[in-house]
């Protein structure tokens, strides 16, 4: 069994958490991934598609949308439920597209079998293992020849940033010794040097294609921020996707989206 750090399913947090999808910050990081993702599959379509940890279900139904097959696993009752009544709302078309089951995402080797998979998704599931090396192999092994591997880690590179731009300087200075937080739902969790996971990855014969920075002007807006409309919504999105694509900025972004082909 995985050493694992506490996960929003395993503690009373599940109904915060959500609570919080429909702010600015999330939407940015979800906006962000959605691109960068159909940037990595344009001109693809029905993949065979698994996200792992997929929450209320964003990623899992834009992949869905777009034409793939999707199967979405989750831990937590409560996000997995906020995921089906999503799907509930989608057209059929996109309802016979995706699979939701219940289930613990560090045994995921043992759902399903090798090389199941074209495309696997890991976003903001990592920062909850203590050693993610174990389940990264078991992702691995299920996708099939040519496969993509999508992760969404915290950036342990600049882990100093949130707390030196809110004026926490004791939590600044600690954060730059550590890989270890205390995110926005009260829970210890991990980040991950872009370093480290790059040689993680080459191990696992899923070589790093691409990466990302995530958030990188909107990081310390609250959560409950409601998203700004129009004409600014528009423009603040281009930048953080420009922001994403070139250093500097993408290597102090507060998330990394690493993108690996098999």
């Amino acid at each position: 069994m995985h050493d694992r750090l506490p996960t929003r399913g395993s503690l009373p947090t599940a109904a915060t958490w959500l609570e919080r999808q429909g702010g600015l910050r999330t939407l940015v990081r979800q906006e962000l991934v959605a691109r960068q993702l159909a940037g990595q599959l344009a001109g693809l379509t029905g993949l065979r598609v698994l996200d792992v940890g997929c929450g209320q279900g964003t990623q899992a139904l834009r992949l869905a949308r777009a034409g793939h097959l999707v199967t979405g696993l989750d831990p937590d009752p409560v996000t997995l439920g906020a995921a089906q009544a999503a799907l509930a709302a989608e057209p059929q078309q996109v309802r016979e597209r995706v699979q939701l089951l219940g289930g613990d995402c560090h045994q995921v080797g043992r759902w399903f079998g090798p090389r199941s998979f074209d495309v696997v998704l890991c976003h903001g599931v990592l920062m909850y293992l203590s050693d993610p090396d174990p389940m990264l192999a078991s992702l691995a092994r299920l996708l099939a020849p040519g496969g993509v591997l999508s992760l969404v880690v915290r950036n342990a590179d600049a882990l100093a940033m949130r707390p030196g731009l809110n004026g926490d300087w004791r939590t600044t200075l600690d954060a730059f010794d550590t890989t270890r937080y205390t995110n926005r739902l009260g829970l210890t969790a991990r980040a991950d040097r872009l370093a480290d996971l790059t040689t993680t990855l080459a191990e696992i014969a899923v070589p790093l294609r691409c990466w990302y920075g995530v958030r990188v002007f909107t990081d310390t807006t609250p959560d409950h921020e409601a998203p700004v409309d129009g004409r600014q919504l528009a423009q603040l999105l281009d930048a953080e996707e420009r922001a994403g694509q070139q250093d500097p900025y993408r290597q102090v972004a507060a998330l990394l989206h690493l993108v690996g082909a098999k």
